[in-house]
């Protein structure tokens, strides 16, 4: 959970910036000026996306502990899936890297590819959307957190999945990441410390396991 916004925020801030999105001319610009990095920022989204995945597998656990039943079990399902195809868009963004190295018009690839493009990229957002605004609720009515954290991440859980509708440079390579250490960094923290602070299993439950 720790681990998971700061990767994002890493592919997202480093991704060579287009200000206004889809633009064909922007991106070819962009792989032809940073062709092998564009491969790797693009790489490290999809991992990025992976781990969010994770990282909410991880807050439906604790939300689970907690007795919230109404509303993180509907939106886990949500949240993956979106995540996935997410992840799945950089796979698109390696075919104008690959006209760059052999020769090809990348802006040309790209256009074709940008009605693919933007469908799977309309249902991942949409599906993180409403998986994302059911944990929200979840976390808000398990009082897992303090009153002043919890609204601070259910503010940025709504930000953050905000964002990816915005189709702004600025938006989507910056503000999309810091929303995500947000939300997640206190949940993070406040998992971690519980663990600390759990008693010790007794010895005669600990041989039971």
């Amino acid at each position: 959970m720790a681990l998971a916004p700061v990767v994002l925020l890493v592919a997202l801030v480093t991704h060579p910036f287009i200000a206004t999105l889809p633009d064909e001319e922007a991106v070819a610009h962009a792989v032809a000026a940073h062709t092998t990095w564009w491969g790797i920022v693009h790489l490290l989204t999809a991992v990025a996306s992976g781990l969010v995945a994770l990282a909410f597998l991880a807050i439906r656990a604790r939300l689970r502990d907690a007795g919230e039943e109404r509303f993180s079990p509907w939106a886990l399902p949500f949240v993956i899936v979106g995540s996935v195809l997410y992840g799945f868009l950089p796979g698109l963004e390696f075919a104008p890297m690959t006209a760059v190295r052999t020769g090809g018009d990348a802006a040309a690839t790209q256009a074709v590819l940008q009605p693919w493009f933007i469908s799977v990229l309309a249902t991942s957002v949409l599906l993180f959307a409403v998986g994302v605004i059911g944990f929200a609720q979840g976390i808000a009515s398990a009082r897992i957190l303090s009153r002043p954290l919890t609204r601070l991440v259910v503010t940025a859980l709504v930000v953050w999945a905000a964002a990816r509708f915005v189709p702004l440079g600025a938006v989507q390579f910056h503000m999309q990441g810091a929303a995500a250490i947000v939300a997640l960094w206190p949940l993070a923290f406040g998992m971690w410390r519980q663990t600390r602070l759990a008693p010790p299993m007794p010895a005669s439950a600990a041989r039971a396991h």
